[in-house]
């Protein structure tokens, strides 16, 4: 166990969809309901400190899925608007995270709840996102099955670094996230709080200050720093596949990142480090959040979670 000097009191964590739906699954209820016990074994020992938390998870593998389920099924079924699809991924992955956290807590007699919030999250309606679709979801296809979805669906496909093609769609940024208060006195209650699932269900504001779901997906990452930051939450903590940031990734001359300043990740996202389609939006949000107040950003694997808390692995981007 960590010792209390190492534990922050408050904590964002930001869970990737692949981590809910990792890749080579089909996606039964029993591959899901396994994946998610395995998720809450990884992050019981956080879950049995006192810390406030705050998790917040991706949707895109799921989303993904939701989508293509409807176009398939589209001459029967009238299909949801993409902000419906997201609040769906938001309740359904927050089902299965809910059950297996408390199963291991109780498993190991500690009686804390964890509750799920349905988020909306406000994006600007003039976002530049909207006009340049870039948020890749769901599965990876070939080109030649990427343009064949184009010709029959209208998706936009675009390659994903190296990987395939995907469908890509708008991402604002978010700018307010919907009854955060709520969110804080949860938290500070003692439950463990899921909120702001795949980014929060995309809504613009009219002028009487009413809301409107809109045709996107926010992405998770932005969404966390700006909860951190608006709740005065000193650290956050993404989790990602991957050990540890890297420059030059895939190249002979790779290089982890351990400990990094504000400044220094500024340079080398600068230097196009870190691809859009894989660790620049971490990047980015890590920027944000510091830029914003924040002190520290830890990213790294999830069965890694422990380690990276206490600055054993991960990398750790620290205000200047």
């Amino acid at each position: 166990m960590a010792s209390k000097e190492m534990v922050p009191s408050r904590l964002v964590i930001a869970i990737g969809g692949n981590a809910t739906h990792p890749e080579g699954i089909r996606g039964s209820p029993g591959e899901q309901v396994k994946v998610a016990a395995e998720l809450a074994e990884a992050l019981l020992p956080l879950m049995l400190l006192d810390t406030e938390l705050i998790i917040t998870h991706g949707n895109g593998p799921v989303v993904g899925k939701i989508l293509l389920r409807q176009a398939i099924a589209r001459q029967r079924v009238e299909p949801m608007s993409l902000d419906i699809c997201v609040a769906h991924t938001q309740g359904g992955i927050a089902y299965l995270l809910m059950q297996a956290f408390e199963n291991v807590l109780r498993a190991a007699d500690n009686p804390r709840h964890v509750i799920c919030l349905l988020t909306q999250v406000e994006v600007d309606p003039d976002d530049p996102a909207f006009k340049n679709p870039s948020k890749p979801i769901g599965y990876f296809y070939s080109e030649e099955e990427a343009k064949g979805l184009t010709a029959e669906l209208g998706w936009e496909m675009r390659e994903d670094s190296g990987r395939g093609w995907r469908h890509v769609v708008p991402s604002p940024r978010p700018k307010h996230i919907a009854d955060i208060s709520l969110i804080e006195v949860v938290a500070k209650s003692g439950a463990v709080v899921i909120a702001g699932g795949g980014g929060g269900v995309p809504v613009v504001r009219s002028g009487k200050r009413q809301r409107h779901g809109v045709e996107a997906v926010i992405d998770k990452d932005q969404t966390s720093a700006l909860m951190a930051n608006v709740l005065h939450i000193d650290d956050l903590m993404i989790l990602t596949a991957v050990p540890r940031v890297a420059i030059h990734y895939g190249k002979p001359q790779q290089q982890e990142l351990e400990r990094v300043t504000l400044a220094e990740i500024k340079k080398l996202h600068a230097e196009g480090h870190f691809p859009p389609g894989s660790m620049g939006p971490k990047i980015e949000a890590a920027i944000q959040f510091l830029d914003r107040g924040g002190r520290r950003v830890m990213i790294g694997r999830l069965q890694d979670v422990m380690p990276v808390l206490c600055g054993k692995a991960g990398t750790h981007i620290v205000a200047d």
